[in-house]
């Protein structure tokens, strides 16, 4: 199961299976790819697993569309199409699954794409956990979308869009049956608008997008960092957390750090177009609470985290489980 958490183990199988088979037809360090031969189009894969299914503030149609959707933005693309596939488990009743296809279309018709192929597939009771899904998305690259690590460098600003953890926690809720009574909701959204209006202001002086989903925020940085061969530090205390997230990771023993979120994006921003992109972002419905967190500061490949205490400490990927299934 680790192996699917995005932690430590993931990026080995990636490395170590995928990326040496496919070679120069997998770009790796993004999750999405840009085909400059087809008119500049920006296609993304995503398949979704999540347990349960339903989950407060969403369910595992509105994350299929959403978490495609916000793959494409942040690689500087707005969605136009998906495709989906379906693997049902017998013995789904039907009006659960209307009840997922319904909550895919009201999404996808938020977020202005159009379900233009799918497929669906039955297993044998006891081989599919209800149902998994598998979603493709592509679109046209924005004007002024210049996302590349190689343009990353220090002086760089880490800015992200609001509270973190809250996908993660909202999962933690419904998995407890009711007995926890803290209010967290996923942050389930479609991050296109957010990320356009971004590229729209600053333009190639944001330099990378990330949405910190498996993992949450510190892996998606630790990615970030061990990709661009450039070190990032991060202030705790700058962090943006709700209270009862943070009480249920002290409850569980988990790490607000590395739980997944579905509608927060990470920024790389130049230094001088900091403020702008705060302002722009903060006008936004889903970036009202953006702050600057970080700093990329120099060489290297790592990331580091500074404690209120003043103590500086490298974050590595997660060697095994923090929260499975959670998309």
């Amino acid at each position: 199961m680790a192996h699917g958490e995005g932690g430590q183990l993931t990026h080995r199988l990636i490395q170590e299976v995928f990326a040496k088979a496919f070679g120069r037809g997998l770009e790796t360090g993004y999750d999405a790819a840009l085909l400059p031969g087809w008119e500049q189009i920006i296609v993304s894969t995503d398949s979704f697993v999540v347990h349960p299914w339903r989950f407060p503030g969403g369910d595992i149609g509105k994350l299929a569309v959403v978490g495609t959707v916000n793959d494409v933005a942040m690689r500087g693309g707005r969605a136009a199409y998906i495709t989906a596939g379906f693997i049902l488990e017998e013995g789904l009743p039907l009006s659960d699954l209307a009840s997922v296809v319904n909550s895919m279309a009201q999404t996808a018709r938020g977020a202005g794409v159009v379900l233009v192929a799918g497929d669906t597939k039955v297993v044998e009771k006891g081989k599919g956990d209800g149902i998994f899904i598998n979603t493709t998305g592509f679109g046209p690259l924005l004007p002024g979308a210049a996302l590349s690590l190689e343009a990353m460098e220090p002086g760089d600003v880490v800015i992200v869009s609001g509270t973190v953890g809250d996908h993660g926690g909202a999962m933690l809720v419904a998995r407890s049956g009711g007995e926890l009574l803290s209010p967290v909701e996923s942050d389930c959204a479609s991050l296109h608008g957010l990320a356009a209006d971004l590229l729209a202001a600053c333009g190639p002086a944001v330099k990378m997008l990330r949405d910190p989903t498996r993992g949450g925020l510190a892996t998606s940085l630790v990615e970030l960092a061990e990709d661009a061969g450039l070190d990032i530090e991060v202030e705790e205390a700058a962090v943006p957390v709700q209270e009862a997230v943070r009480g249920i990771c002290e409850l569980f023993g988990l790490d607000h750090l590395y739980l997944a979120n579905e509608g927060k994006l990470v920024a790389i921003v130049r230094e001088q177009a900091v403020d702008t992109a705060l302002q722009v972002l903060r006008r936004h419905p889903l970036g009202k609470e953006a702050v600057s967190i970080g700093r990329v500061t120099g060489r290297g490949g790592s990331l580091y985290l500074k404690t209120p205490l003043g103590i500086t400490k490298r974050l590595e990927r997660l060697p095994g489980l923090q929260l499975p299934r959670i998309c």
